[in-house]
């Protein structure tokens, strides 16, 4: 499924008011806070360190991750419809809390999302994301987007089921890289936070070339 395509590096986007509260955030399109700015502008120096090295570069059209994109020195990120974040339905809005009072044993990776987009509907776009970067003819791709978009867009490139997205924490601001171990799809390092170290050499691991099978 993979061939041609070498490295997805995925950001999430900055703190918004609604993730620094726990609230569920898909449609709502609302703007990063202070804080969510920093960490945002903390990744222009990190990716300034390793050069610019992406022949593919997208970003969710919802303005969280557009400006996330623009601080972050990628003002030429093409917008794409794929990226959004997992649509929530009518558990938009809620916190954890408030949804497993409702549904103990609810995570939207094993149950997706009434009223919103299933698992079966997100494990689609995702491959379909995949798919229409190697018809692009794309081989290092980086975007930015949302946490559970970019954590099932890694389950589908581990060729995992959906579930294992519950294992997979995604911090607002972290950057994160899916390629190769060999023959086999792998995670190179995840939820990797810029901020915490200036932004600059100290943010280790570098971005480091892939092997192709």
């Amino acid at each position: 499924m993979t061939a041609g395509l070498r490295s997805i590096t995925l950001v999430r986007h900055g703190t918004t008011e609604w993730a620094a509260s726990g609230r569920h955030t898909s449609v709502t399109d609302i703007g990063l806070t202070p804080d969510g700015r920093a960490e945002a502008m903390a990744l222009w120096p990190f990716f300034r360190d390793r050069g610019r090295n992406f022949d593919g570069i997208y970003t969710s059209p919802l303005k969280r991750a557009r400006h996330t994109a623009i601080l972050a020195g990628f003002t030429d990120a093409d917008p794409h419809d794929g990226l959004r974040e997992w649509h929530y339905g009518r558990y938009e809005g809620k916190t954890s809390a408030e949804i497993h009072r409702e549904w103990p044993q609810w995570t939207i990776f094993r149950c997706g999302a009434p009223e919103g987009e299933s698992r079966e509907a997100v494990q689609r776009r995702c491959r379909s994301l995949i798919e229409d970067w190697q018809k692009r003819g794309h081989e290092h791709v980086l975007c930015f987007a949302h946490g559970h978009i970019l954590r099932a867009l890694a389950c589908c490139w581990l060729e995992r089921e959906l579930e294992f997205g519950d294992q997979l924490h995604l911090d607002a601001g972290s950057v994160s890289c899916l390629g190769f171990e060999h023959q086999s799809p792998a995670v190179l390092f995840w939820n990797l936070h810029p901020h915490f170290c200036g932004g600059g050499r100290g943010a280790e691991p570098i971005l480091r070339g892939t092997t192709h099978p």
